[in-house]
């Protein structure tokens, strides 16, 4: 069931209905996104043995990174959360440093990925190299070009509330969405961790 977000001190607008279904259709299209995950880590789970003359998971996956990735993305959904419990008591200010701190961990996140993927194709470990290295790419890949979708969308939030020098009612509904597509990113990045990484290296 959903319920209506409506920080502290702002009046119930007209226009609530019209959030709560905006969310519900989000719902809608981060299932959508489920079904792309499901297929690549499907694709992944047939081609995950596939390694050609190529290195397996073994030999190139570096877990303490890894580990250090998946701990900045699950602390940056801690930073969000409180975020969105500024936003609920209409404290713009608050707000905007907890997305300044989220959006820096998410930086930093990507950035880690970026270099991990330089570093295997430096060493000829490119997505061309084998079935197995081509699905770890277009999976982790996926999820990182979602990620840094989930940046620019949090950079234009902040502006507009910025803009606006309060929390709206319209920004908090939008606020909501990217709650939901940030924690889902996280999901989906613990069965990346686990289900790529761990299950390659053991």
């Amino acid at each position: 069931m959903l319920t209506k977000i409506i920080p502290h001190g702002m009046p119930e607008s007209h226009d609530d209905h019209g959030s709560s279904n905006t969310v519900l259709g989000f719902w809608v299209y981060l299932m959508t996104d489920c079904i792309i995950f499901a297929s690549l880590f499907a694709v992944f789970a047939v081609m995950g043995n596939q390694f050609a003359a190529g290195p397996s998971g073994k030999e190139v996956f570096e877990l303490p990174g890894v580990m250090l990735e998946t701990a900045i993305l699950l602390f940056s959904s801690i930073t969000f959360g409180f975020g969105m419990l500024a936003a609920y008591k209409g404290k713009s200010t608050a707000l905007l440093a907890w997305l300044g701190v989220t959006f820096l961990l998410g930086a930093a996140f990507i950035g880690l990925e970026i270099h991990e993927f330089q570093l295997l194709i430096q060493q000829g470990y490119g997505p061309g190299t084998s079935a197995f290295l081509s699905a770890f790419f277009t999976l982790v890949g996926t999820h990182g070009l979602h990620v840094t979708a989930g940046l620019i969308w949090m950079a234009v939030l902040a502006v507009q509330v910025i803009g606006n020098k309060k929390v709206t009612q319209r920004d908090l509904t939008r606020l909501a969405c990217l709650s939901l597509f940030w924690h889902f990113l996280d999901i989906v990045w613990i069965c990346v961790f686990t289900f790529v990484y761990l299950t390659s290296v053991v």
